[in-house]
């Protein structure tokens, strides 16, 4: 339901408080508490007084924001001017959290509501106890006016003070109520949303074009009801562009498929631990915060329940060590299941850390083994990012192959056609494993088109051009996206804050980026080796010093695999440079560069900057120092090229 309450200014004030108030707790679905009561009888009240004399105007009460998991108290639609109103009934201050809170549900109108997109929003603000102001319309190019402060004795003042200096024209109300919402929400929004009874088709995308996540969550629940039904044993591999939304529509099902009546358990496990502790953490949190007079929710026991959804795959893993017996769960989905473990890497930390001498499988047979104990059915989903192995002894997507052909032919085995790409291969022939199995394609396993940037759904491919050396390509991709998702090129850190600072409004989030190998930043500030908490970082408010807002703190690939921030600031060191129109792969090791020779570990810095760059939803700085020939670890030449590189194609 968008909202609980909706009508014309005129019906509405026919109406008596009571009448409207049935309404809304009728349409609430949650036992009312007499604060929410109060307060709407107050809204109501308000409303009435304020609003009387625009009769022509329409309002909506408890507007909902799925992807936020929120409602705006009201919405006043007036001559083609979208007002979003939200009371703090009793207080007598305008806090920057409530100022950001109406802001970004203005700026969530703009971005992802359709009828919406053309209008001037004007986000209000309303602290019932404080002294009324002159209202200042700042506009910005968007048309969202940055929020107005008043108390509810002066929300008529704004309205009749910008009807003064209005000139859009009228648009249907109606149609506005029930337009078609598209968001695309952060995956800590997403997994908040789903967590919170929202299933993947209220807070994604739905535009022509871009790969609807409903038919993919479809298909995936198609497979699981056909294994259940025919007792069958299988495994999925979803492919997908970075930022595609693979991680969305695991954590769709993982939601969806928590069946405890039917014993059918489903788990969502990674093996990336900031994701993990992230997710967890969000989880828990949002939990908190459902706490009310007659219910106060602990934070433990918020967290034991985020954990029962969300796993570190390692603490699953470990946990079938011990036990033989089958898994509570039917269904497992694993993220990034490219980044599992080879054999090697499996079995040198189970000798030097769990004491397991003759451990001889790598990871994907192992989770598949564990899988296997069920006599009847079970489900495994892998999440599968091209060009995302970035650490050493992460198996890639043919050791799965490799485990199915070895021990598991009786397993289905689902895809799509996309799975023979290059990006998936890890620099082997993937066909070659193909033979003597049994692959059945499905083209709705594959997501084509990045959801992440929803300013533009070619960064992923400009990126790929970028890391390809195709200045061209690049450049002539860049020209169709510059103008919605803004890139920065500067040689002084100082106006890349300063830039991206100006960029963010209310709470979205922005933060300093760097790879691992990018050692030689220190003396700028940018000190890599400094490991952050990510659940600080990701989740804590800009008067945070451990959030990614101070821009003190740095994050590496490590850390922002898999999350992302509205901004960035990518910090571009010599570790990989642009010499002779070619890049150039460097490691610091002591206190000198050397060259990185093997291909594998070549890759692993190119995705490494893979996922730097496609971190940031709304626009980033890419900032490359100077360097100083007096140190010799960051001398002019090894970062001059790189700027070149930029300026070219971002001229």
């Amino acid at each position: 339901m968008s909202a609980y309450y909706s009508s014309d200014i005129k019906t509405f004030i026919s109406k008596s408080t009571d009448e409207i108030l049935g309404i809304l707790a009728s349409n609430h679905h949650f036992t009312l508490d007499e604060t929410q009561r109060d307060a709407w009888i107050h809204e109501i009240e308000s409303i009435k007084s304020n609003l009387s004399q625009y009769l022509d105007g329409y309002i909506v009460f408890e507007y909902s924001i799925p992807r936020m998991g929120k409602r705006i108290d009201c919405v006043f639609l007036y001559r083609g001017v979208i007002y979003a109103i939200e009371f703090k009934v009793g207080k007598n201050e305008y806090s920057r959290y409530d100022i950001n809170q109406v802001w970004d549900y203005a700026l969530d109108l703009k971005y992802f509501h359709k009828e919406s997109a053309s209008c001037p929003i004007i986000p209000i603000l309303v602290a019932t106890k404080t002294h009324s102001q002159t209202p200042k319309f700042e506009k910005t190019e968007d048309l969202v006016y940055t929020p107005i402060l008043c108390n509810d004795t002066s929300i008529h003042n704004v309205i009749e003070n910008f009807n003064q200096i209005n000139t859009h024209t009228n648009f249907d109300y109606i149609a506005w109520q029930h337009s078609s919402y598209q968001p695309t929400p952060t995956i800590i929004e997403a997994a908040q949303a789903m967590y919170n009874g929202h299933d993947v088709v209220d807070i994604s995308r739905s535009d022509a074009g871009v790969k609807n996540l409903k038919e993919t969550s479809n298909a995936l629940n198609s497979i699981i009801d056909f294994s259940k039904k025919n007792k069958r044993k299988s495994i999925c591999f979803l492919t997908g562009v970075p930022g595609a939304g693979k991680t969305l529509a695991g954590l769709n099902i993982a939601n969806t498929r928590h069946k405890f009546a039917e014993d059918e358990h489903s788990v969502f496990l990674s093996g990336n631990d900031p994701l993990v502790n992230v997710l967890q953490e969000a989880l828990a949190r949002s939990e908190c915060k459902k706490s009310t007079k007659n219910l106060h929710v602990l934070k433990k026991d918020a967290q034991r329940k985020a954990k029962a959804f969300i796993q570190n795959i390692r603490h699953f893993r470990d946990t079938y060590l011990k036990d033989l017996k089958a898994p509570a769960e039917k269904v497992i989905i694993f993220d990034e299941a490219q980044r599992a473990w080879t054999k090697e890497q499996a079995s040198n930390f189970m000798r030097k850390k769990r004491d397991i001498p003759n451990f001889d499988m790598s990871e994907p047979e192992f989770i598949i083994r564990v899988l296997d104990r069920h006599e009847d059915w079970s489900v495994i989903i892998c999440l599968i990012g091209g060009g995302q192995e970035i650490n050493t002894g992460e198996a890639g997507l043919p050791e799965w192959f490799s485990a199915l052909k070895k021990s598991f032919l009786h397993w289905d085995i689902y895809t799509s056609d996309k799975i023979t790409d290059s990006e998936y291969g890890f620099n082997s022939t993937i066909e070659d494993t193909f033979k003597d199995i049994n692959i059945k394609y499905i083209s709705e396993l594959h997501l084509r088109t990045s959801l992440r940037s929803f300013r533009s759904e070619k960064v992923s491919d400009f990126v790929k051009k970028i890391l390809d050396n195709d200045i061209k390509s690049a450049k002539c991709i860049y020209t169709e996206f510059k103008n919605k998702y803004p890139i920065f090129l500067t040689r002084k850190l100082s106006d890349a804050k300063e830039w991206i600072k100006k960029q963010a409004r209310a709470s979205e989030r922005y933060g300093i980026l760097a790879s691992s190998g990018a050692k030689r930043l220190k003396p700028d500030g940018i000190f890599t080796q400094l490991k952050i908490d990510p659940k600080n970082w990701f989740l804590n408010s800009k008067d945070n010093i451990l959030s990614s807002y101070s821009l003190e703190d740095v994050a590496t690939e490590f850390d922002i695999q898999g999350l992302e921030i509205d901004w960035s600031i990518v910090s571009w060191d010599a570790d990989l440079r642009y010499t002779n129109s070619e890049w150039e792969y460097k490691n610091f090791r002591g206190s000198k560069w050397q060259n990185i020779n093997k291909i594998e570990d070549k890759l692993f810095l190119k995705n490494a900057y893979r996922v730097l760059l496609t971190r940031a939803r709304q626009g980033m700085a890419i900032y490359v120092p100077h360097g100083s020939d007096e140190d010799l670890t960051r001398k002019h030449e090894y970062y001059d090229g790189i700027f070149k590189f930029f300026s070219e194609i971002l001229s």
